[in-house]
């Protein structure tokens, strides 16, 4: 599927001189000149090498979407050689590298539902994270008494290692929601 320049967003996965490439930045800039378009920087990662691409269009520019599969997939654990999952139309192994996974890996729990494998010509490329995910918070400093969800944030340490800036009114033990997209704090869970 071809689409505008201005379409791209995080995350897509682009066919770029018939390899695919997932966008790991998107900015959109206005020029002040008159008649200038509207241009598009993205950065771009093979996931054959690793390598990193930048690149700039014009917001009237086409681009080809990666003809990619994504297979619904649950977490079965860690080891040295990567992350393993199981597909579970056919639950067959599928092994993901460290460095394929990369930064989605603090978002990966047990149980974890929406989670897919991206798979490109039958090989396995990556992971499609739900864009919200609920994490337990272990180390945080103690929550504040009357505070409120102005302005303030401190930061947490979840299960998974990573670390967000939350209200001060959260404690360690209390379960949140964040967006894998952003990795940002959204909601307590109730």
């Amino acid at each position: 599927m071809v689409i505008q320049a201005t379409e791209i967003k995080k995350g897509m996965l682009l066919d770029v001189e018939d390899h695919p490439w997932v966008v790991v930045d998107v900015q959109q800039q206005t020029p002040s000149a008159r008649g200038a378009s509207l241009i598009v920087k993205i950065r771009l990662k093979s996931l054959q090498t690793g390598q990193v691409l930048d690149r700039s269009l014009r917001g009237t520019d086409r681009v080809k979407e990666a003809d990619f599969e994504a297979r619904e997939a649950q977490l079965t654990f860690k080891d040295s050689s990567g992350w393993h999952f199981m597909d579970l139309e056919t639950y067959e192994e599928i092994l993901l590298p460290e460095e394929m996974v990369g930064e989605d890996g603090f978002y990966l729990v047990d149980g974890l539902e929406g989670l897919k494998v991206r798979f490109y010509q039958g090989r396995a490329i990556g992971l499609e994270l739900p864009h919200v995910v609920e994490l337990e918070i272990v180390e945080t400093d103690p929550a504040l008494k009357g505070a409120t969800a102005a302005a303030q944030t401190k930061p947490a340490r979840l299960e998974t290692g990573l670390v967000i800036q939350v209200p001060p009114y959260l404690s360690s033990g209390q379960r949140v929601r964040v967006d894998t997209r952003t990795g940002k704090y959204v909601e307590r869970v109730k």
